[in-house]
């Protein structure tokens, strides 16, 4: 089944790691009608805008879109993109698994955990405000209908996924309206998932169990800015954020993106690695049902991270973009 697409290359490496991606998927057997749009710097340029309405047209119009890594300028210059996005499509739900037979870590192999986060609201809603002279105040807002929706988004995962057990991270011990409203909303819907164990734990104490025993985590889901910090962590154990997918979902709709940065630094250079994209593609297959496109693709990303021929610079190997993407290519069993 041919699938039309919207294809956004992103900034920096987003062009190389894309086009990589799209090899990658044409090798696999997928059939993709790509209709690509600019987001980024280069969209505000041409627009004035980092987002322009072509590109949430095009992605409402197709309910799916694969995304390159975008730049956002620190401490001033346009909005981020992935957070304008998210908001704009109302992609509540943003998915990490972070899996050790994806990775490259020699301390931790057993690692197989998701990471749901809340992508809509706390203090990612961009409430800001200086009070005083020196003083600025940023406000953390948390709702029933959000923290009720992902909740709901991480037990549905986990029944579907046949996971046993879900993590509810918060920081209610101080927080306690805000985070506390977060977690009453987890036990009510945790009641109706007899099926799946239920468990709370402090942000703080997860970042330290993470780092320790990541192996005991399941499924865990969390709030806008603790899923943030959290995914990035778990990344870390399996090798970086160039070796994890990531996908944002809401009502019908789905945008699969790198999670890692757009690396201005070695843009165009062939020095950068295309498997976050490339896992993210993966997981994208999947969602549309090609199952036999997806495993193609998890073979041949598992066979050359065992065999480690071919990696580059980032997991400690020469490999350029292209060699990676070709050795990739040539481990796929029709």
């Amino acid at each position: 089944m041919k699938h039309r697409i919207t294809l956004i290359p992103g900034d920096g490496i987003g062009p190389e790691v894309i086009d990589a991606t799209r090899r990658f998927l044409d090798a696999a057997g997928a059939e993709i009608e790509w209709e690509e749009v600019e987001a980024g710097s280069a969209a505000m340029e041409k627009y004035g805008t980092p987002l322009p309405d072509i590109v949430l047209d095009s992605i409402k119009r197709n309910g799916v879109a694969l995304k390159g890594p975008i730049t956002t300028p620190v401490g001033e210059g346009f909005s981020s993109v992935n957070v304008s996005l998210r908001k704009q499509l109302n992609l509540f739900a943003n998915v990490r698994p972070i899996s050790s037979k994806y990775g490259i870590s020699l301390k931790f192999q057993n690692v197989d955990m998701v990471i749901i986060r809340e992508n809509t609201e706390d203090v990612y809603a961009g409430l800001e405000q200086d009070i005083a002279p020196g003083v600025a105040q940023t406000l953390k807002i948390i709702t029933t209908v959000a923290s009720d929706r992902i909740a709901k988004f991480a037990f549905d995962y986990a029944r579907k996924e046949g996971r046993k057990t879900v993590h509810a991270v918060h920081k209610a011990n101080i927080m306690k309206k805000s985070d506390g409203l977060f977690l009453k909303s987890c036990r009510e819907i945790a009641k109706g998932y007899p099926g799946i164990e239920y468990k709370e734990i402090i942000v703080d104490n997860c970042a330290m169990q993470m780092v320790m025993n990541p192996e005991q985590f399941d499924v865990l889901v969390l709030t806008n800015l603790y899923g943030d910090i959290i995914s990035d962590l778990g990344a870390g154990l399996v090798g970086g954020l160039g070796l994890v997918p990531g996908a944002n979902y809401g009502n019908n709709l789905a945008v699969f993106e790198a999670v890692h940065g757009s690396a201005p630094d070695i843009a165009g250079q062939n020095k950068a690695n295309p498997l976050a994209v490339m896992l993210s593609a993966e997981q994208m297959m999947r969602y549309l049902g090609e199952e036999h496109v997806a495993n193609h693709m998890k073979h041949a990303i598992i066979v050359q991270l065992t065999e480690k021929t071919h990696l580059t610079a980032d997991m400690g190997g020469s490999a350029t973009t292209g060699e990676l993407t070709d050795a990739l290519i040539s481990e796929i069993v029709q």
